[in-house]
């Protein structure tokens, strides 16, 4: 039965949303509401079921916290094991999951202990096709909470930091913290992320893997919570370019569920069958804007402008091409991010008003969470709610709005750039992971958090290079391509939409022209 609201509680929701009711205002609105809420009744008690992605592979294991021995990099929230087909692209290949992805009888956390007990009823699509495809999984992975977050910085929720294989003493990089630490450590072969400004290719780059963001769309985000719709993004990241491509390849296209599809286009070139065509006749172009970022490091420009030459010395075309609008990504995707990701908690990560499905499981869960536990959350996700409530408050969706309507013009001056060129390079973080520092109290995570840094980094120039393709919709990847101190640094690809089958390419040709072995091999030394 749904509770009956009284004329108080009437004259409450009026101040919540500015009417200022007289008490007989009040009055004839609850009368009218009785209505309403016993045809809502009617309806919460109807017996049809609810329509949900459709569950196979029904064996599994519904997991449990590996210990240390099991887990020494502290990848993991869950070890489970979902077998997938006896055959297939990924048979034989391990696959865990950044735990905001949907594999029903596993636990979801989010990386927070408010989510404890949470369990989904349905796969995310990502999951149906990796189990069709033969993959085996095996964990679910830490990361930011609530996926509100980016280097990595100020901590990764409340299941503790995971641990860079190369040298523990410094970051991953956020959010998919432990999709980074669990494929470079040698845990898994694939990992699954997400990005909404750089969170799956910022720990490729740090942990000394390959990190892909497809185009926009182009893998259904169905059963991925994400923080906006525009701007989400879930991809493949692994040790080798072919075991990207690969994954790509089963997980691309349509779902009829995902409003984010509709350009997605029916078929699909075949992405691993081109990874040997070499690069000869391709042409690179290196994105002046790219290059030379604040506060970034020279010796990491000059790590990957080397990466480029092998890539010229093995037949493609150089030139240095300008995108004067790349600087300014960052400002024009802050109201997306920051108003579209309240927006999103305001719904219970029920997402926009679309024809899709609504995990009402989780919707409802969550919403009677934040409503009692919205004072545990962190330091970061309080900021960048409060910054978002700020906006909408303030200023009604305008700069929202303008920061959707000046996308196209960000999208026509790199298409412009493609014109000329078929893959755009730049490094994919303009430096090396920073130490970790563990932040000492409240106001301590803050300056340690999004656009934080006065005793740390500021978060700009980190995803400088990242961020304007979340904005853009264009496919990116990031390659190890040499290390500085022990610390990987990665080279990024961009090509235009829907182009992956150039992006691998040109990441496989880069693959073959460098040591590869070195470059990903780790030296984990202790540390703190």
């Amino acid at each position: 039965m749904l509770r009956r609201p009284d004329v108080d509680e009437v004259m409450e929701y009026g101040r919540a949303l500015g009417f200022d009711l007289t008490p007989t205002e009040a009055r004839l609105i609850q009368a009218r509401m009785m209505d309403t809420v016993a045809a809502l009744e009617a309806f919460d008690e109807m017996r049809v079921e609810e329509g949900r992605p459709p569950l196979s592979f029904t064996d599994r294991d519904p997991g449990r916290r590996p210990s240390e021995e099991e887990d020494p990099l502290g990848a993991f929230i869950t070890k489970c094991r979902v077998k997938g087909a006896d055959s297939g692209p990924l048979h034989g290949k391990t696959v865990a999951l950044k735990d905001h992805i949907a594999l029903a009888g596993v636990p979801m956390t989010f990386s927070s202990h408010m989510m404890d007990g949470y369990v989904p009823d349905f796969d995310a699509t990502v999951v149906t096709r990796l189990l069709a495809a033969g993959a085996t999984i095996v964990g679910k992975l830490k990361m930011e909470e609530f996926s509100w977050g980016g280097p990595g910085l100020s901590g990764v929720g409340d299941y503790g930091r995971p641990l860079n294989p190369h040298n523990r003493e410094h970051v991953t990089g956020g959010s998919s913290s432990g999709s980074g630490a669990a494929v470079a450590g040698g845990m898994v072969d694939i990992a699954l992320g997400s990005d909404q400004g750089g969170s799956i290719r910022l720990p490729a780059a740090w942990c000394g893997i390959v990190g892909l963001m497809p185009t926009h769309g182009l893998v259904p985000h169905t059963g991925v919570f994400g923080l906006e719709p525009t701007i989400d993004y879930v991809g493949p990241m692994a040790r080798t370019v072919e075991d990207v491509a690969v994954s790509l390849q089963c997980m691309a296209g349509r779902d009829g569920l995902d409003p984010r599809q509709a350009d997605v286009p029916a078929s699909r070139p075949d992405y691993a069958g081109g990874l040997a065509r070499g690069v000869r006749g391709l042409r690179i172009g290196t994105v002046a804007e790219g290059f030379g970022v604040a506060a970034g490091d020279r010796a990491v420009d000059e790590g990957v402008m080397e990466a480029v030459r092998g890539l010229e010395r093995a037949g493609a075309r150089v030139e240095r091409v300008s995108v004067p609008l790349h600087s300014h990504a960052l400002p024009a995707l802050l109201p997306i991010y920051l108003e579209g990701g309240k927006r999103m908690y305001d719904t219970h990560f029920g997402g926009a008003f679309a024809k899709t499905y609504y995990p009402s499981s989780l919707i409802s869960i969550f919403g009677r969470l934040k409503q009692s536990h919205a004072r545990e959350f962190s330091p970061n996700l309080k900021l960048n709610l409060l910054q978002g409530y700020y906006l909408q408050r303030n200023y009604g969706g305008r700069l929202y709005a303008k920061a959707q309507n000046v996308r196209p013009t960000f999208v026509a001056q790199y298409d412009r750039a493609f014109d000329s060129v078929d893959v755009l390079a730049m490094p994919t973080i303009p430096l090396t992971a920073p130490r970790w520092q563990a932040p000492r109290d409240f106001e301590d995570a803050l300056e340690l958090t999004m656009l934080g840094g006065r005793r740390s980094l500021d978060l700009g120039p980190v995803i400088a290079n990242t961020c304007p393709f979340n904005y853009t919709g264009h496919p990116a990847i990031s390659v190890p391509c040499a290390k500085l101190g022990g610390l990987p640094v990665g080279l990024m690809l961009v090509a235009p939409h829907f182009r992956e089958d150039t992006l691998l390419q040109a990441a496989a040709a880069h693959q073959r022209s460098v040591d590869w072995a070195t470059l990903i091999a780790t030296t984990a030394p202790r540390g703190a």
